[in-house]
């Protein structure tokens, strides 16, 4: 085999900041979607 892999040598700094992205956009359209509700609740529509 010409490359060997080496356990942990990859570079995911991408893939962190990926992850982080998609936590804080679930995040919020968790907070929009409690709001929105809370205002469906108090206006009873």
């Amino acid at each position: 085999m010409a490359d060997e892999h080496k356990h942990g040598s990859m570079d995911t700094s991408q893939q962190e900041k990926t992850f982080a992205g998609f936590i804080t956009m679930t995040k919020w359209a968790v907070i929009v979607i409690i709001a929105i509700l809370i205002f469906l609740a108090i206006f009873r529509t």
